[in-house]
């Protein structure tokens, strides 16, 4: 199966072949294994066969084994479903990302509840400068699709990324809109790839990967799109955008929960109103009366609000790594490198720092005029 491989005795006394991406994958079968529990047990061990084969002296490292999940368990059953997995993924060319990996999404990376794995057809690339998520109802209206139209249409100017989840109405729109207007779009699925949801839109998954867009989906291949399955879903939505657009929606369903997942990850969040006497657009209207999102009517007003115009050349301030700390200036550093990044962005390449950390040094930084903080939660250095 590949080079790098080790032996593993389970319980019925079989010795099973398995390589490093095998055993990456078998640990999402595990019982108690949630996403979370994984990511703190990788990020001891290093590598996923470690866990398989010194699992013993790994827990060792923990300061508390209070509740600590079993050892890993190889099966029959659990090997067999990761052959055909990989089988399947090989003949539809269906790629893993795993969160350790380079290219996983930085912005999905900081939240909490972010997926260890999810398997994607299509471009790798998901770290765009630009990144707004759409959704809104199932039963879309002409007026929610115009919408999203004509505000996909004043986005594309800016090269602004679309994330939707695939589904009939106004993901479909989106997905569409954004083709047409040669954005980079992102489908996140609520099943596996062998049964896309809704069957109509198979042409629209086609029409993606041929364009050099992407299909996500955290589900093994023969996953239905079974209804507790979009919710989870919607969490990958809002995780992998810098904010998330609700085009048209009721009081109820999806696109409310993706709204206020998103209000929960600090994301920043809009609604588009409509007829007061249309039912269509009562969630909407009642995000905006619960200041869980901003009202915008067009592209142009999501571009000032996030600060995505155009940038000026930046002049930065002389002296101004003269008169900060060493965190303060690596800070500043990142800022000036990245120009005008989100505040995942300066998480992302300052890891060694705690999230507080770095918002503390941010605000310090503000209220020294050294930096501005910009609509969207993103920052950059003041110019003389």
């Amino acid at each position: 199966m590949g080079k790098d491989c080790i032996y593993l005795r389970v319980s019925f006394q079989t010795i099973i072949m398995l390589d490093e991406l095998c055993c990456k994958i078998a640990l999402s079968y595990q019982k108690g294994y949630g996403n979370a529990v994984i990511k703190k047990l990788l990020q001891y061990s290093g590598t996923a066969s470690a866990l398989f084969s010194d699992f013993n002296s790994i827990r060792k490292k923990f300061k508390t084994t209070r509740s600590f999940p079993a050892a890993p368990v190889l099966s029959q059953d659990i090997e067999k479903e990761i052959h055909k997995e990989l089988n399947l993924a090989a003949k539809n060319n269906i790629s893993y990302c795993f969160f350790n990996d380079s290219d996983y999404p930085q912005r999905l990376l900081r939240c909490k509840d972010a997926p260890y794995m999810f398997s994607y057809k299509g471009s790798s690339r998901f770290n765009f400068e630009k990144v707004l998520a759409i959704v809104g109802t199932r039963n879309a209206t002409p007026y929610g699709k115009d919408v999203v139209r004509r505000i996909v249409s004043e986005l594309s100017s800016h090269n602004v990324s679309i994330i939707s989840g695939l589904a009939m109405g106004i993901d479909t729109f989106a997905h569409e809109a954004a083709l047409d207007y040669k954005l980079h779009t992102v489908g996140v699925m609520g099943s596996g790839f062998g049964n896309i949801y809704p069957s109509s839109n198979k042409k629209l998954f086609r029409k993606m990967i041929e364009a050099g867009s992407t299909l996500v989906s955290e589900y093994s291949y023969f996953t239905l799109p079974d209804r507790q399955n979009f919710p989870k879903r919607n969490r990958i939505i809002a995780g992998m955008a810098d904010a998330l657009l609700v085009a048209e929606t009721g009081k109820r369903g999806g696109s409310i929960i993706t709204a206020c997942i998103a209000h929960s990850y600090q994301r920043d969040v809009f609604a588009v109103p409509g007829s007061v006497f249309e039912p269509s657009h009562y969630g909407c209207h009642e995000l905006i009366r619960q200041n869980l999102a901003a009202l915008v009517t067009s592209g142009e007003d999501i571009i000032d609000m996030m600060g995505w115009n155009e940038e000026k050349p930046l002049v930065i301030q002389p002296q101004l790594f003269n008169i900060f700390s060493e965190d303060e200036e690596s800070i500043i550093s990142v800022i000036c490198n990245l120009k005008e990044p989100h505040i995942d962005e300066i998480v992302a390449n300052k890891s060694a720092f705690t999230v507080s950390k770095i918002a503390s040094i941010l605000l310090g930084l503000e209220l020294n005029g050294a930096i501005e903080a910009l609509p969207g939660k993103r920052y950059r250095i003041i110019r003389k």
